[in-house]
């Protein structure tokens, strides 16, 4: 669990370009929203067994927009991972409101998908079946599933494994399969806490291209939460900077796709890096 007692209110950065911060980004809204998920106003608090109160999510309002892929970066019990279970449905908001497409979020549900840290796969479910086990559970064709789950372990380079157990696949086929499994639902929203911290750079930088293959087929709404400033420049969109349970620093990751290693070593990114770095408080000598 992440949470902090909440500071004082601090000033939310942003390189937008549009002179708005991420409190005042939520919008009115009904089903036919365009922006996939708002949070307004959202505040989370935890009380613990000594009878203190951790404020985990301090008032975060934001949108986001179909198809947009947004890192989240932070230090470590800053809420990261809170308002990605705030948006799962995992847990509810203490205070203020939680919208996808319009919809106000009761619990988890079917157009949100969710990568953890670990793979979920179920090791007694071939490959082929825990790529169709949500297919499944919605009721769909056999026929359909087939094509469906043939077609995921094509894009992620597995077509000759679908009839592996999950205990024969190395970890970094699991990952593949965590993810398409996911992706085979279609969801509106993919929520993913992490999914490939220890991994090392090779291993992590073929993730991050069945990420965005598959990413790009779909053109899913993309929640990442991430420690790593360079997973997050060579992914995003844009990126988020949460401390204290607020979001203190947003900014666009102008870079062109496909990234190449020259991009993530431009003059853009690295600004953008040293940026990200200040707010959280990597780098003691940027200036306050």
């Amino acid at each position: 669990m992440e949470g902090l007692k909440a500071p004082a209110h601090r000033q939310i950065d942003n390189d937008t370009g549009d002179n708005r911060n991420s409190q005042t980004l939520a919008r009115k809204s009904d089903a036919n929203s365009s922006y996939t998920i708002e949070l307004r106003n959202v505040t989370k608090c935890f009380r613990m067994e000594t009878g203190e109160e951790l404020v985990a999510v301090d008032g975060v309002s934001m949108s986001i927009r179909p198809g947009e892929m947004i890192c989240v970066l932070g230090p470590s019990g800053q809420g990261k991972s809170t308002l990605l279970n705030l948006i799962a449905g995992f847990i509810e908001p203490t205070a203020g409101e939680i919208l996808v497409r319009g919809h106000p979020v009761v619990g988890p549900g079917p157009d949100r998908g969710v990568v953890f840290q670990r793979d979920t796969l179920f090791g007694w479910r071939r490959v082929e079946a825990n790529i169709a086990f949500g297919l499944e559970a919605r009721g769909v064709p056999a026929a359909e599933r087939r094509r469906i789950v043939e077609r995921y372990l094509k894009l992620i380079d597995l077509e000759h494994f679908g009839k592996a157990w999950p205990k024969q696949l190395s970890g970094g086929m699991r990952r593949r399969v965590a993810i398409a499994t996911v992706f085979a639902n279609e969801p509106d929203v993919l929520l993913m806490d992490e999914p490939f911290v220890g991994l090392d750079y090779v291993l992590r930088a073929a993730l991050h291209k069945v990420l965005l293959d598959l990413w790009a087929d779909s053109r899913c709404t993309v929640f990442f939460v991430t420690h790593d400033i360079d997973e997050a420049l060579a992914l995003a969109d844009r990126v988020l900077v949460v401390s204290h349970g607020r979001i203190v620093y947003e900014a666009p990751v102008e870079l062109d796709r496909p990234r190449s290693a020259e991009a993530l070593v431009s003059s853009h990114a690295s600004e953008l890096r040293l940026k990200i770095m200040h707010h959280i408080g990597s780098d003691s000598s940027t200036e306050t």
